[in-house]
């Protein structure tokens, strides 16, 4: 079925649901079909502008693939030039310097494209994330926003570790694209979780641009404190573990941190370790020229 007999099968199925179905499931309805046609009018949109801008001489699919949502549509209709594990590829790429501040690495265990719920991807993680909690939940969103946002079509993600403080049980973090329905915010140990991940684009101008600069920001009404080393950008809440202090005023000499009010010490490239505690650490992209930072759901955010 193509052409202008798909808009008459659609308007007839629309015309059947309003006949047969509650009002709320019309509106459900309606309200799908409107939102379906947004987002293909979207990709339309730029697949003209793009291909319109392109370079002379710049390979089409290229020009198409670079942009995210038109990626989305192609590989949504299996017509994305590369596979899924070059993608997944790429943007483990874009994470492993992130996630070596958190002393690891990952690297592909193998992928299960015939599983019954979709393609699911084994990752294996090396490095322990110092014992931190809230590392290892940086390093989770981390792995989980890249891996979706450059293959979308990944089901689900088992990561096991190979790090020294790694035993022989469950994986360390089991990643799926939605809670899973026996164990609402609850990981793949059975302990509680922090709930999703929201990420924000932090616009260049709020951002530190020197090396050893750091500067607060507001991200969603959360105070946040980023810093700018020679080897890149990271981000933390501001606040001091020793003693609740905001770190706007704290000393940077080198890769170390020293809180105003208390003098505590931390370890800026190494996940915020210090004597006095650890600094909260929040899972950032770079990706071109934006910066993507994500906070939990507000309702388990800090102060």
């Amino acid at each position: 079925m193509a052409g202008p007999d798909v808009g008459e099968r659609v308007a007839a199925l629309l015309d059947e649901l309003g006949r047969t179905a509650d009002p709320e499931v019309r509106a459900r309805a309606d309200e799908l079909v409107r939102t379906l046609v947004e987002f293909y009018g979207e990709g339309l949109t730029r697949v003209v502008r793009l291909l319109r801008n392109a370079p002379p001489g710049a390979d089409p699919v290229d020009v198409l693939v670079a942009d995210e949502l038109v990626a989305d549509l192609l590989v949504l209709h299996d017509l994305h030039p590369d596979d899924t594990l070059t993608r997944v590829e790429r943007a483990l790429d874009k994470v492993r310097p992130y996630l070596g501040s958190h002393a690891g690495d990952v690297e592909v265990a193998g992928l299960d494209s015939a599983a019954a719920e979709g393609p699911v991807l084994r990752l294996r993680l090396r490095g322990s994330c110092d014992g931190c909690p809230s590392s290892a939940q940086t390093v989770r969103w981390t792995i989980e926003e890249a891996v979706a946002r450059l293959a979308p079509e990944i089901a689900r993600i088992d990561v096991e570790s190979t790090g020294a403080t790694a035993d022989a049980g469950p994986p360390l973090l089991q990643i799926l694209s939605r809670p899973p329905d026996d164990a609402p915010g609850r990981n793949v140990s059975g302990d509680s979780a922090p709930g999703p991940a929201h990420w924000h684009t932090v616009v260049p101008a709020r951002l530190p641009h020197r090396a050893e600069t750091l500067v607060t920001a507001q991200v969603d009404g959360a105070r946040l404190l980023l810093v700018r080393l020679p080897d890149g950008l990271y981000a933390y809440r501001d606040r001091c573990p020793a003693c609740g202090a905001r770190l706007g005023d704290a000393v940077l000499a080198g890769d170390l941190l020293r809180c105003a009010g208390c003098g505590a010490e931390y370890d800026v490239r190494h996940a915020g370790r210090g004597a006095g505690g650890h600094l909260d650490p929040l899972p950032l992209l770079q990706e071109d020229d934006s910066v993507r930072i994500a906070l939990p759901d507000p309702q388990g955010a800090a102060p």
